[in-house]
């Protein structure tokens, strides 16, 4: 009851990620009966190209074995794997082309609908794969019960082929056993040549729907929920809670970095309470004054409460420390606009006594 709930709430598209990460554990859409209508394709091109040729060499190595025994004497071992030997060359040249284009075609058709790549998860150990329950759903499950009407579709289909064709072949088929072996193998090829046709034409059928299905089924089950789509959201981007809070902690860190530098300013500039902008400036360091610390409100006051406890001159102007503190960052040079205001002031700090502690 909680699968089927949770398969109704799986109402989104798979995301790139997740069909990726399903890609990686080795599941990706594969139709066997592609594989399968590709090794009948083989099948028909051998009886079509390639066992035409080969017919009349086997059946003359057949000929010369039965109407000419007394050839093959077997009186050693080493008659009788002389004998051996020119029969397994005889018999590979008629199943070796047929081994080859299976493979070929196999292989082939399974490149087309993906490409393969290693997969160890297909080999790691799972409880769930030698799970009675676990395999009742396989069996009794929609992929079960699809791969089921398939296999009976196919054996009803072949049956009736096989039936049909031999039927009318029953007869000819019974005469050729007594006739030459030439004979013999090419009704043989005939009759296999019909049988294939029916075959690969229903086969096709079956190919082409268990493509589109098996991919459509993939998909289906590849789908996400909107909860799930969201966590992969915060995953590849990363949780905004958790964002949040890294930049709070920076922030923290610079402002008690920029708190630390407050006592190095050689001047504040305040609006008495909402502002200050602390700056520091020495002719051996630097060409401009450079801002070492910027706050307000209860920041502000924190930057004129320790400048006081380190003697350092604060000025109160209110339009220049509100002007300051929206275009400066801190540890940048003051633009030249500023230049001439602060010069002035920096001036007054030079000028005035040691024991100036706040300048109005």
């Amino acid at each position: 009851m909680a699968d089927e709930q949770d398969k109704d709430s799986k109402t989104e598209d798979p995301t790139e990620k997740k069909i990726r990460d399903a890609a990686e554990k080795g599941n990706v859409p594969f139709s066997r009966e592609v594989t399968v209508f590709a090794s009948s394709l083989a099948v028909y091109v051998y009886l079509v190209f390639f066992l035409p040729g080969r017919i009349s060499v086997t059946a003359e190595s057949l000929r010369d074995f039965f109407e000419q025994p007394d050839q093959w004497k077997l009186e050693s071992s080493v008659d009788a794997l002389s004998l051996f030997t020119n029969l397994g060359w005889a018999a590979s040249s008629v199943v070796a082309p047929i081994l080859i284009l299976l493979i070929v075609f196999g292989v082939g058709s399974s490149v087309l609908q993906n490409m393969p790549t290693p997969v160890l998860e297909r080999i790691r150990p799972q409880i769930s794969r030698i799970s009675p329950m676990k395999g009742w759903s396989r069996l009794f499950g929609v992929t079960g019960l699809v791969e089921f009407a398939k296999a009976i579709f196919k054996i009803v289909v072949v049956s009736a082929i096989m039936f049909f064709t031999l039927r009318g072949e029953f007869y000819s088929s019974i005469d050729a056993m007594f006739s030459d072996p030439q004979v013999i193998f090419v009704k043989l090829a005939t009759v296999m040549k019909h049988i294939m046709i029916v075959i690969l034409l229903s086969t096709a059928v079956v190919a082409a729907i268990d493509f589109f299905w098996t991919r459509h089924y993939w998909f289906t089950q590849l789908k996400m929920t909107k909860q799930e789509v969201k966590e992969e959201f915060k995953q590849s981007q990363g949780d905004p809670i958790v964002k949040s809070r890294q930049r709070s902690i920076a922030r923290d860190r610079a402002r008690r970095r920029m708190i630390a530098n407050v006592p190095r300013a050689t001047l504040v500039i305040a609006n008495p309470t909402h502002y200050a902008v602390a700056l520091r400036y020495v002719r051996e360091e630097d060409d401009a004054p450079v801002v070492v610390a910027k706050g307000q409100d209860l920041i502000a006051l924190k930057i004129r409460e320790i400048a006081e406890e380190n003697g350092i001159p604060v000025f109160e102007d209110p339009p220049l420390a509100r002007s300051m503190f929206a275009q400066v960052s801190v540890d940048s040079v003051i633009p030249s606009v500023f230049y001439k205001a602060v010069a002035e002031l920096i001036h007054r700090v030079y000028s005035a006594k040691p024991q100036t502690r706040r300048i109005h």
